[in-house]
């Protein structure tokens, strides 16, 4: 078997056709043999020259793949580890990092592209338990990066580099918020808008045609994470303006302490849209904030905390496309599972406070009458 028999075969089959699984990359490839061949030469994939493999195979895989192929074999991970390739899949993947001042921040990255892609493509768990961090010891970051993309049919429409400045106490102590447009501004995008409520349907077409990635970069710590769901969670038109508005989030663990309204925590990420019938779809606001299970924001030490606490956890998942929507579900529904408790709660007491004045009330008068 040729080396340029297994070159032709690997432009049209992926990596899952091509090996069944990691086991059998180290076995004869009898499938690739030419018609006529004899499949029982024991000629493996490892024989084929590093220089086809680098420049013909791995530049065809997609992040997942070149890392499961890493763990083949000792060739392979030589191979699949190499700089380049990663910056390569990084850039394709998330178009936002090839911004020069990211550049720079994933350059100090401990492995470069290949740390920076094992932090930001896996989805938080959020059942995995952050390192529990002591507040007064640590050292808050002073800034955060944030590169957002937006798709629609997987093709790129809007690519933004927001720095956020997090030392000041203005910061610390205010709702923890980022801004990705100014009021005034709107982003124009490819896709066509449809404003009005027979088309229903678009919205619909919308959250299963459109998809975020918000990586929030640390430079201190040389580390990251994808705050995104990927897909979106919801999307519904603004009561007043009419406008869309695309939710996408993630659930994180929080405090850790049950029962408590920080046990869990959101990471919301809203994009509203809008335009002219029937025009394009601009941008006009795409924001990120921390919700805790009442629905109120976290200020900016407390939500730097959580996320610091969440990049330093173990969080290595595949991703699923509804698995975000799920979460997001099972969310809201812890949320009002425990709006409908405090409500009965506050019923309940209440109920007593009107007992006891009115008791207080037959009391005075039974004890003025009876005089």
């Amino acid at each position: 078997m040729s080396q340029l028999s297994i070159l032709k075969r690997s432009n049209h089959q992926p990596l899952s056709l091509l090996f069944q699984n990691q086991k059998q990359m180290k076995i004869k490839i009898s499938a690739a043999v030419h018609e006529g061949g004899n499949p029982s030469d024991g000629e493996t994939i490892t024989t084929v020259h590093s220089d086809i493999i680098r420049s013909h195979i791995l530049t065809r895989l997609d992040g997942p793949s070149l890392a499961s192929l890493a763990c083949a074999s000792s060739q392979f991970h030589a191979l699949s580890t190499e700089e380049n390739l990663w910056h390569k899949v990084c850039s394709s993947t998330w178009p936002s990092v090839n911004h020069p001042r990211v550049r720079e921040i994933i350059s100090t990255f401990p492995f470069g592209h290949r740390s920076f892609f094992s932090d930001s493509f896996p989805l938080t768990d959020s059942k995995s338990k952050p390192l529990k961090l002591d507040v007064n010891a640590l050292t808050l970051p002073t800034e955060l990066i944030s590169t957002v993309d937006i798709y629609y049919q997987d093709k790129v429409v809007y690519s933004k580099v927001e720095e956020m400045e997090t030392s000041s106490s203005w910061s610390l102590c205010s709702p923890f918020r980022v801004d990705l447009l100014d009021p005034k501004d709107s982003a124009p995008t490819p896709i066509k808008y449809f404003g009005g409520s027979k088309h229903d349907a678009w919205l619909q077409h919308l959250e299963e045609n459109l998809s975020l990635s918000w990586i929030v970069i640390e430079p201190t710590r040389k580390r990251a994470l994808n705050v995104s769901s990927r897909s979106a969670v919801s999307v519904r038109r603004h009561w007043l303006t009419g406008d869309v508005q695309v939710r996408f989030g993630t659930v994180m663990e929080g405090d850790g302490r049950r029962g408590s309204s920080r046990e869990m925590v959101e990471c919301k990420v809203v994009v509203t849209c809008g335009g002219k019938e029937g025009g394009e779809m601009h941008v006009r606001e795409a924001s990120m904030v921390m919700e805790d299970m009442e629905g109120r924001g976290l200020n900016g030490k407390d939500s730097l905390v959580i996320l610091g606490g969440v990049m330093e956890c173990e969080r290595r998942k595949k991703r699923n496309g509804n698995e975000g929507k799920e979460k997001y579900e099972e969310f809201e529904e812890r949320k009002r599972e425990r709006k409908v408790k405090r409500e009965r709660k506050e019923r309940a007491l209440d109920l007593v406070c009107i007992t006891i004045g009115l008791a207080s009330f037959i009391t005075f008068w039974s004890a003025v009458l009876l005089r």
